[in-house]
């Protein structure tokens, strides 16, 4: 883990706002938030202070570490080996890991007042939702689906050969908050795309790309701006 540089300590200033990232893989999602968190930008009340990846070779921890933000590797692997293998094992792995994820995230000096989702790949169980939930920490997740469409793995892939077969006239993207079932919770921001008969799955995965960018930095300042209140309202 890197070490905390002096753009993460706990400033005094109770309007900035600590935000941990979860990543898997190229980080183009955590760049959007990089870059709105740069003074003048739409996130100039928030800094990214830990990124966490389950991937090592995740490209988003290069990101983040150019950008002089700590990282951390936290992989299922060795939780699974530790265990039988089996479907008993395999659980009881992913919540022994997930139990030392919310750890890792709460012992991070300075700790988040929120976390961000941002192609994170891996369901989250209650472990890890329930210490969250008891620091008051609230968690969002991006998804490139419309609320109560295509939850989990492949949404991209799964909407574009629906609408090839017909069944459906669109699809879209959403910041929502995090809670036990898969893609389920309270939508933050919604965002349909147009899909387009012929297309190629590679294409429509671009344009959803673009808009996913913009979305998980929308999603993140209403998130924020609820926290904000909560701060002033408190303070009164």
């Amino acid at each position: 883990m890197s070490q905390p540089s002096d753009q993460t300590r706990k400033y005094s200033n109770s309007t900035v706002f600590n935000i941990t990232v979860l990543i898997s893989g190229s980080g183009t999602n955590l760049q959007a938030l990089i870059d709105a968190c740069k003074p003048g930008s739409s996130l100039s009340n928030a800094r990214i202070t830990h990124v966490i990846s389950n991937r090592k070779s995740a490209y988003g921890l290069t990101r983040a570490k150019e950008a002089r933000i700590p990282t951390t590797y936290h992989n299922l692997v060795a939780y699974k080996s530790k265990q039988p293998q089996d479907k008993a094992g395999t659980q009881k792995a992913r919540e022994q890991y997930d139990a030392d994820l919310a750890q890792i995230i709460l012992t991070h000096i300075p700790c988040p007042d929120l976390i961000v989702c941002a192609g994170w790949m891996h369901i989250l169980s209650n472990p890890f939702i329930a210490a969250l939930q008891t620091a008051s920490v609230p968690i969002i997740n991006l998804h490139p689906a419309l609320p109560g469409k295509f939850n989990g793995a492949n949404a991209i892939q799964r909407a574009h050969e629906a609408f090839q077969k017909g069944e459906i006239a669109g699809t879209g993207v959403m910041i929502h908050h995090v809670i036990g079932e898969v893609d389920m919770g309270e939508p933050v921001v919604v965002r349909e795309v147009t899909c387009i008969k012929g297309e190629a799955l590679s294409d429509l995965e671009e344009r959803i790309h673009r808009v996913e960018w913009e979305v998980i930095v929308e999603g993140t300042k209403r998130e924020l701006a609820v926290l904000e209140k909560g701060r002033r309202e408190s303070a009164s």
